[in-house]
């Protein structure tokens, strides 16, 4: 059965090819991404520890070497629609980007690399650093219907000991899977850093992943995982308060 796209995506989805350069693993991301117009989303990229200290920043446009910065992590941390954060201990950046429209379609992570050699074809901004280390993100905006993969919320909270099951929705086909940043994917069930994690399918288009024994090392970023599609989740672990 083939899979139902609206004009805009299904637009998207015959022209667009990603080319990575040589080098670029160095910044890691999630790649393809379905979102609903008018709504934000929060996107999550990691890089390698030698990149630490940094500057990392968001670039908007089909390609690489046309590309225009929106927002970088050694100036305003909110520009516009645009804001980003950075954790230095997991070695993940984050950028939310807020009320999505149409022309929300190609980003790059990107960060530069100083004084190594230049990647591919280095934007404007990037000659006077001598190179950048990029990846690049695509999104699907759904202007009608529900998003290709999607959760209800893209922050959770769970506790000490608990449980929590996390729902993705979906409508494409494909392999599925729950995943850790910098860590590893369950497609069943499994151990993602000592946290037991079970994928059930039972219920038509939604992938519900349950993790128990929660332990505060089990916070961190996750993604749901269909087809070729990707949708981040933060989760994070704390004491349960009193009277929950």
């Amino acid at each position: 059965m083939f899979q139902k796209y609206d004009q805009y995506e299904m637009r998207h989805m015959l022209f667009h090819s990603i080319f990575f350069s040589p080098g670029s693993e160095s910044v890691k991301t999630i790649n393809k991404v379905s979102v609903k117009a008018g709504a934000s989303v929060s996107i999550l990229c990691s890089y390698d520890r030698k990149y630490k200290n940094h500057v990392k920043y968001l670039c908007k446009g089909y390609v690489w070497s046309s590309c225009t910065y929106e927002i970088r992590t050694d100036s305003r941390r909110e520009a516009g629609k645009y804001s980003i954060s950075e954790d230095k201990s997991q070695r993940i950046f984050t950028v939310t980007i807020k009320q999505l429209t149409a022309d929300d379609t190609y980003y790059w992570c990107a960060v530069e690399n100083n004084n190594e050699a230049d990647i591919g074809q280095p934007k404007n901004n990037c000659l006077k650093f001598k190179g950048c280390q990029i990846m690049c993100l695509l999104l699907f905006v759904s202007h009608q219907g529900t998003p290709i993969l999607s959760v209800a919320d893209q922050n959770v909270i769970g506790y000490i000991g608990d449980k929590i099951t996390i729902h993705c929705s979906y409508r494409n086909s494909g392999g599925v899977g729950w995943c850790k940043l910098g860590s590893t994917c369950v497609t069943v069930s499994g151990n993602i850093d000592g946290t037991a994690a079970t994928v059930n399918t039972a219920v038509s288009n939604v992938i519900s992943v349950t993790m128990s024994g929660l332990k505060p090392e089990s916070s961190g970023w996750y993604y749901c995982v269909k087809g070729d599609f990707q949708m981040p989740v933060h989760l994070t672990v704390t004491v349960k308060p009193s009277g929950k």
